[in-house]
Formats: structure tokens, sequence, C-alpha cells
């Protein structure tokens, strides 16, 4: 396992691309990481590359780019992840920081999963399926998280969005039996 994909001390990741978002503040004291949130997002939808995910997590997205574009830009959200279709990991967020990435939310009966988890987003949309290269780095950055945090429950972001039904990503053209299989291999 390379070490470029253990987390360091100031809670990034050593491969990432790193363009800090904004959209970001400080964890509530004494967190500690307890799940990983698997979502997915494609600007515009279904669309591929481009760089308006960077944008959007910059808060520079430009709404005269694209229809859907004026409905979002003005929402202030981020992700401490992104996997891109190639396989490339942008990191917005350090994980000792709270990115803006579920929303409301709720697992295991606690609220607010921005709290005390991580956010992992995936360059798709539910609808399509995801890369092999995508896959095999989501669990080694899972793993990399899984060796600083130690043990970690795994959600999609519909499991955690309140009121349920409010989210559907990853979707279910995401295997999560490959990815446990490839976080046991």
């Amino acid at each position: 396992m390379s070490s470029q994909w253990n987390i360091n001390s100031r809670g990034y990741l050593g491969l990432a691309n790193l363009i800090e978002s904004p959209n970001q503040d400080e964890r509530p004291d004494g967190t500690i990481i307890e799940l990983l949130v698997i979502h997915c997002i494609s600007l515009p939808p279904g669309e591929f590359g481009g760089g308006h995910i960077d944008k959007f997590f910059s808060n520079e997205l430009d709404p005269t780019k694209h229809q859907y574009f004026k409905k979002i830009s003005d929402l202030r959200v981020s992700a401490h992840f992104l996997i891109d279709r190639k396989g490339q990991v942008t990191q917005y967020v350090s994980c000792l920081k709270r990115a803006w990435h579920a929303g409301r939310s709720l697992w295991k009966e606690k609220e607010n999963c921005n709290d005390f988890s991580i956010g992992i987003e995936l360059e798709g949309i539910d609808n399509k399926i995801f890369t092999d290269i995508q896959y095999s780095n989501l669990a080694m950055l899972t793993r990399g998280l899984m060796r600083k945090y130690g043990p970690v429950d795994l959600a999609a972001h519909s499991e955690v969005a309140i009121p349920a039904g409010r989210k559907n990503d990853p979707g279910d053209l995401f295997l999560w039996d490959k990815y446990r299989n490839l976080l046991r291999s």
C-alpha cells in the first residue's frame, strides 16, 4: 500500500489534487469520525469533466455557462474528496474540518452527519455505472481513512438524507458488494 494513500496529521491525502473550498468550518470539539458518506455528482447533470465540480465547490460556478448552473450557483456546498471518472482524487476540505456535503441528515439516531463524517463524491450520476478505477481508488481512499480514523460506517447519501427520499445518490447502480470486496482484498 503506497503511503500516498495515507491521511497526514493535517487531514490531507498525499496524492490528492488540492483545491481548498471555502465551504467548510470547524467540527464540534471532541468529534470522532464515524461515517463515510458516498455521493455522486456531475455538472451539468450527465456530463463529465470540464472542471465544473471544482468551481461549484469553490463558489466560482458561472451561472451563464449552463441553464442548470443558474439553479445551483448560489448553493454553498463541498465534500472532502472527489474521485473523477479516470480515478483522479481531488480534496477540497481537510478531514479535520467539516465539509458541507450531507445537508439535513441522520445516521444511527445522530443528526447532522457533516459533524462526524467524511464526504466522498464520485463523478457520476445515479443511473450510470461507475468506472473500475473509481471503485479501486474509493477502496484505497477508504482504507487510508480507516488507518487514520479506525473503523467507520459506510453509507449512501440517500441513506442519511432527511427527509427520506430527498436524495438518491449514489444510486442503484453503485455496486456496494464490489466496493466492500475491494476493501477486503
